[in-house]
């Protein structure tokens, strides 16, 4: 297969764009119909569980050791703030990142590979033929159900790195739980965490709408159902983290103009 070239990649961004936005009124119109999205917003946030427990634990005590090593090296004084800058990191930046990409891992793929399946099976033609519109039955919900899912892994991962955290610096024995709990929170703000959890719906919109229009547009065969696969967790995971580096430097810049 030849390799894409620039004008083709953009074609594709382009074709992407227009599909996610025919798909926004289907996931507006399917906050309705809460039998449609929650199974799959159940299967996506059982399905990743495991998976976002382990980070969040992992998080929570890797970055406490390295900021603990680092403060003691370099400012010892400062060791009282290290709730804070775990919470800070945490919050604003590795959890919201970590939901998005165990989401664009998972949930890609499965979109995708359960599109294309579909789409070569011709159930997809099926639904046309019978007046049902693929769009708002099959993919306005899964979209809906993803951008529900990031946010809800986000609290989990946050909650969890926050908690092995604390385990990790009590093990030392230099601060309580209400000593963590203040530390943690003395510098971070409102305005400062919701902006970080809301980027996780685009995350989560970024995700749905790219693994739909992957498996609906995949090749013929269990070539493509496997292509699609492969595609939608590459592509789901660029995405969320150029959405990041993106959404970051608007956050900034709205703050620093208000």
């Amino acid at each position: 297969m030849p390799t894409p070239s620039l004008l083709d990649r953009l074609a594709w961004v382009g074709r992407l764009t227009a599909f996610g936005l025919g798909v926004l009124p289907r996931v507006a119109a399917a906050l309705v119909r809460p039998g449609w999205w929650a199974r799959p917003l159940y299967g996506m946030v059982i399905g990743a569980l495991p998976l976002a427990g382990v980070a969040g634990v992992a998080l929570g005590v890797v970055v406490w050791l390295h900021t603990r090593d680092v403060v003691a090296q370099t400012a010892p004084a400062a060791a009282r703030y290290l709730p804070t800058f775990l919470a800070a990191a945490v919050l604003l930046e590795l959890a919201p990142v970590g939901a998005g990409l165990i989401v664009a891992a998972r949930t890609g793929a499965s979109l995708g590979a359960e599109l294309a399946a579909m789409r070569v099976g011709e159930q997809i033609d099926a639904l046309r033929l019978l007046g049902v519109s693929p769009l708002g039955r099959l993919v306005g919900p899964r979209v809906l159900a993803c951008v529900l899912a990031v946010p809800t892994l986000y609290v989990l991962i946050a909650a969890t790195a926050l908690v092995s955290g604390y385990a990790a610096e009590r093990g030392t024995g230099q601060t309580t739980l209400l000593r963590y709990d203040a530390a943690a929170v003395a510098e971070l703000h409102l305005e400062d965490v919701i902006p970080a959890g809301l980027k996780t719906l685009v995350f989560g919109l970024l995700v749905g709408v790219t693994g739909c229009y992957v498996g609906l547009t995949a090749g013929e065969g269990s070539e493509g159902v496997g292509r699609a696969t492969t595609d939608s967790v590459v592509i789901c995971s660029l995405l969320v983290l150029a959405a990041d580096v993106l959404l970051v430097g608007l956050i900034h810049a709205g703050q620093a103009v208000f």
